[in-house]
């Protein structure tokens, strides 16, 4: 866990974490959070704030992921279309089988060497080799499996089969509307970066647990975030 430093910054720390939890945890735009703070008597700019998400929201990000538990060996894999500036793109993303978010790779291409990129950075950040991997029918990721020897693992289904991964891109698609799009490449991997670890740890499946079991969910992924963005002295 690496401590975040505020200094030099006009607001207090603690408004600084809420309003860029705000940003994350929700579908909100800058402007929706600028109002959210005006109403409990903070008068920041919704420039301000996008300023505060781009150079905070990574550390915090980056300190939760440290936080979490290891994913589960079976991993889903897909990609969904997007439109960046006029331009086709690809979001990759790459889910376990209890809808933990692993990675998310914005890439121009769907060819093997897209998925090659995500499976290599999926290795290399979970330090070891998936018990099972989930995809479409895509011949990509069959060529890319076969390169890094997990071609015994790999497992292409039918559309259902995959279910659990096309259901974690709607947060990114709701998120991705209020944004009226995403404005560059490079914005849009920052975003969906920051926001899978948010994700992550506020996601708790409210609808197949007990009032009592979300209350304590609840307060620990609140717990977590309290950890993940406290200050450096």
């Amino acid at each position: 866990m690496r401590p975040i430093s505020y200094k030099r910054h006009r607001f207090p720390k603690d408004v600084i974490r809420y309003a860029v939890w705000l940003y994350f945890r929700f579908t909100m735009s800058f402007r929706d959070v600028e109002d959210m703070m005006a109403e409990r008597g903070v008068d920041v700019s919704y420039e301000t704030i996008r300023c505060w998400t781009l150079k905070f929201g990574p550390a915090m990000a980056a300190n939760l992921r440290r936080r979490r538990s290891p994913p589960t060996g079976r991993w889903h894999l897909d990609e969904m279309v997007v439109k960046i500036g006029g331009q086709r793109m690809w979001m990759w993303r790459a889910v376990d089988d209890e809808s933990e978010v692993l990675d998310v790779l914005v890439q121009k291409r769907r060819n093997k060497a897209a998925a090659l990129k995500l499976l290599r950075k999926l290795l290399k950040r979970q330090g070891g080799r998936p018990e099972k991997i989930v995809t479409d029918g895509l011949a990509s990721y069959k060529a890319a499996v076969r390169i890094l020897g997990c071609a015994d693992r790999h497992k292409p289904g039918r559309l259902r089969d995959n279910n659990r991964v096309e259901n974690s891109h709607l947060p990114i698609r709701r998120r991705e509307r209020k944004m009226q799009r995403f404005k560059s490449q490079g914005q849009a991997q920052r975003f969906v970066s920051t926001h899978g670890a948010v994700y992550n740890t506020f996601a708790v499946q409210r609808h197949l647990i007990s009032r009592s079991t979300l209350r304590t969910f609840r307060a620990a992924a609140m717990e977590a975030w309290a950890k993940a963005t406290e200050a450096n002295g």
